[in-house]
């Protein structure tokens, strides 16, 4: 039997200011108060792990030890089957720039050229098959834990379409759709995404 929140504080393990909305207008309804690690002070503990489970355990724990309060961390990615997952947990670092790329920052185009070279090396008649995926970890102080995993698969275009989302949205057609992440309403998009996946399976098991 997994532990149930209940209602009360939940840390969000992000620094990020638009993804503590976006979990916040998805938990609040349930009777909770979010709460960013970024606002407690808490430390980015470095993400370690070579599996998003193993990313998003990592943080949600540190959350919860260093707060006292159970905590909620997500980690998500695009993995491409012809590139045996990759970028998986590396979804993020492919964007950053090298020092000889410019100034330091992520850019996401870069990012969706160097997936596109890898697929056009393997020819025309490459499997272009990937999956976006999404981990939430939750972590109580005492230690325990539940995670719920989400998917969104798809395949890859070239070149990239739209211009909504972010990330490697634009080169991303869900399953179903011909149209990119990129090009489909925000509303709709969210509807079917990875991160909705794994939230709809936290949500029916925690206040369900």
């Amino acid at each position: 039997m997994t532990r149930r929140l209940g209602s009360g504080s939940l840390v969000i393990a992000t620094h990020n200011a638009g993804k503590l909305k976006e979990i916040s207008a998805l938990l609040e309804p349930h009777g909770m108060k979010c709460l960013s690690a970024g606002s407690l002070g808490l430390p980015e503990p470095a993400e370690t792990g070579s599996t998003f489970v193993q990313n998003a355990m990592l943080k949600a724990r540190a959350a919860a030890e260093a707060s006292g309060i159970v905590a909620l961390a997500d980690d998500s990615g695009l993995s491409v089957a012809a590139l045996g997952g990759r970028p998986g947990v590396y979804t993020a670092d492919w964007a950053e720039r090298q020092w000889f790329e410019g100034d330091p920052g992520r850019d996401w185009y870069m990012a969706m050229g160097k997936v596109e070279g890898l697929l056009q090396e393997q020819g025309a008649d490459v499997d272009r098959s990937c999956a976006f995926h999404c981990v939430l970890a939750l972590a109580w102080p005492d230690g325990e834990h539940a995670v719920y995993e989400g998917t969104a698969p798809g395949s890859l275009t070239w070149p990239p379409r739209g211009e909504m989302g972010f990330g490697y949205d634009p080169v991303f057609v869900p399953e179903g759709s011909e149209q990119t992440f990129a090009e489909i309403d925000p509303a709709d998009k969210h509807a079917i995404s990875h991160r909705a996946d794994a939230f709809a399976k936290l949500v029916a098991e925690q206040f369900g």
